[in-house]
């Protein structure tokens, strides 16, 4: 989802660094990186490789944030039992995982997600902000269009939407679809980098 996500935010705008979510499909030899940044202090890093999907996120304003106390250190529980075949994303510098409030795994093979034994604060119903983060990446094109109207001020058609969510190859037709003025040969090459499929 966080591919197609990327791919859509890269049609809708041209600057990099003002795009909501990302995606790498070369990150690493062997490894995928998705990622979300709201431009607000709270964003999501997920690493995909052999061994499954790693994904850490920080709500800065979340009553599990690490600077609820000085000095700052993770809730009790939320990194500690991270399987091994993780250790990498875990010590990347990239993903500053200082700043965690949430981190959740799936290893191949296995049929849910899975995270830490944690004591949760019940003064709050997102306490780690989990639940507003990974539930706009539900695939529901109706998700991503409430979200372009309200970041990008845009108005994307369902359809438009849901070819991308397909994953559509992209195409000048593809791109028409959209309320952008984005040259194919540009996004093209943004579609490289996310590993999106283009049309010959």
């Amino acid at each position: 989802m966080l591919q197609a996500y990327a791919l859509l935010d890269a049609i809708l705008e041209a600057e990099w660094e003002y795009r909501y979510y990302s995606f790498n499909s070369k990150w690493s030899p062997t490894e995928h990186m998705g990622s979300m940044r709201n431009g607000s202090g709270d964003d999501l890093f997920a690493v995909f490789d052999a061994s499954g999907c790693f994904l850490r996120g920080f709500d800065h304003e979340s009553p599990m944030t690490p600077w609820r106390k000085t000095p700052p250190s993770i809730w009790p529980g939320v990194l500690e039992a991270v399987p091994p075949q993780f250790s990498s994303s875990v010590q990347e510098p990239a993903f500053h995982m200082e700043d965690t409030t949430f981190c959740v795994w799936c290893l191949n093979g296995e049929p849910a997600w899975s995270r830490g034994s944690i004591e949760f604060p019940d003064d709050s119903e997102d306490p780690d902000g989990s639940e507003w983060m990974l539930s706009a990446l539900d695939g529901d094109p109706t998700t991503y269009q409430s979200f372009a109207k309200e970041y990008f001020e845009l108005d994307v058609a369902l359809d438009a939407i849901s070819r991308v969510l397909a994953h559509e190859p992209l195409s000048i037709e593809l791109l028409n679809a959209f309320p952008s003025s984005r040259d194919i040969q540009d996004v093209a090459i943004d579609a490289e980098e996310i590993g999106y499929p283009v049309q010959p």
